[in-house]
């Protein structure tokens, strides 16, 4: 038994390319470096004196940044490629991570982190352009969840290895080890991942070149991705604190709970994509079931008091994120394939910059005012919000199609 569940779960992995997995490599290696920014709220309070005020308005720009440098991403690949974007986003990062210790003024460090986030989130849509170039396009999805994988994995070993720096050399050595990983990376892109490695995919050519502010259906997809972005963030900000305040949680158990996420992701997303890629559904189905999954697990801990709901809520929220995250992404890669790839790539980073931007403190608001039960409820109904607009989205797409295939015959 468990040695068929081993062989099915090392077979949901075959068929990738060598080359996806070297992008999925370098991509671990520049998740897991930056990973100065799990701290940067302690490094800013506790080793520049700044009030949370002043912290909150550097994050601030922070978002701005990942926004600023998804747009420019988007544009370079585009012009240049993804190739040069992405060696040059790992490349100039590095410089601006080192750099990043030195500002100590507040409008130094705001400059600062917009810049590092400038060059850093440049890398987003060229490495989601690099997943076309690099896969097969029947392994597209999965390639996606390859990439997510390693950049779960990333996040999740940088915070590690980032306390046990910070213990040993302070925070300058976190912004020197920054600086390295992300340079080692794109070192590493230069020499494993020419462009000539890249398959010529002859594009699925249904719909008319279009630009990507004139795509209807791809703007409507993209205003549901900042809906599912709101209420997904909310489990990783707002939520702990309805942990600790509601169910009297430790940090410990707010950990082990945050965990059971990461574990599932790890174990299970694999599989569960090359299972749902066999069934004859559209991506934008399983991206709102996903949708529909995560809004689920919000009406889930408001109908009981019982603790072991928040369980119950993260796995479902889990189930959600699974399906709903490569699915929506390779969405987004197969509508490109008739437009400006950077562009529409770019589109759908900025999506969850904003809603970064704007869900934190929103989540914060809504709780300030009006507690816990009611902002879940909010998050459920902006849930359903979300899959309203991927359905209308998904009839607009299926009407082109029928129209492109009534002019060929």
């Amino acid at each position: 038994m468990l040695k068929h569940i081993y062989r099915s779960y090392i077979g949901s992995f075959s068929g990738l390319r060598r080359e996806v997995w070297l992008l999925a490599l370098i991509t671990f290696i520049n998740r897991a470096g930056t990973m100065v920014i799990p701290f940067l709220s302690l490094y800013l309070t506790k080793s520049r004196n700044f009030t949370l005020e002043e912290v909150g308005w550097i994050l601030t720009f922070f978002g701005l940044g990942s926004v600023a440098g998804s747009w420019l991403g988007g544009r370079l690949t585009d012009a240049i490629g993804h190739y040069k974007t992405m060696a040059g986003s790992l490349l100039i990062s590095s410089v601006l991570f080192v750099l990043l210790q030195f500002p100590t003024t507040f409008w130094g460090i705001c400059i600062g982190i917009f810049l590092v986030m400038l060059a850093a989130d440049a890398f987003r849509p060229a490495v989601f352009v690099a997943i076309n170039a690099y896969s097969k396009p029947e392994n597209r999805t999965r390639s996606i969840t390859l990439i997510r994988l390693a950049i779960n994995l990333g996040f999740s070993a940088g915070p590690a290895v980032g306390g046990l720096i910070i213990a040993g050399a302070g925070y300058s050595g976190l912004f020197w080890v920054d600086g390295i990983t992300c340079f080692l990376a794109g070192i590493l892109l230069l020499k494993l991942l020419h462009p000539k490695r890249a398959l010529q995919n002859a594009a699925e050519i249904f719909l008319k070149p279009k630009a990507v502010l004139s795509d209807r259906p791809y703007l409507i997809f993209i205003l549901a991705m900042i809906l599912f972005g709101f209420i997904f963030i909310q489990y990783f900000s707002t939520m702990p604190l309805y942990y600790a305040e509601r169910y009297f949680l430790s940090e410990f158990q707010i950990g082990l709970l945050l965990g059971f996420n990461g574990f599932m992701i790890f174990l299970l997303e694999m599989p569960l994509i090359k299972y749902l890629e066999g069934k004859l559904k559209s991506h934008l189905f399983h991206v709102i079931t996903g949708c529909f999954l995560v809004g689920l697990s919000y009406l889930l801990i408001n109908i009981t008091g019982w603790a072991g709901i928040l369980i119950v809520a993260m796995f479902f929220l889990t189930l959600g994120e699974m399906i709903a995250f490569p699915f929506s992404n390779s969405f987004a890669l197969k509508r490109a394939e008739g437009g400006k790839q950077g562009s529409y790539m770019a589109l759908y980073s900025i999506a969850f910059s904003i809603s970064h931007i704007f869900g934190h403190n929103t989540g914060m608001q809504l709780i300030s005012k009006f507690g816990y039960e009611f902002t879940w409820y909010v998050m459920l109904i902006m849930g359903l919000g979300a899959c309203t607009l991927l359905f209308f989205a998904g009839s607009l797409t299926r009407k082109e199609l029928r129209q492109v295939k009534g002019q060929i015959l």
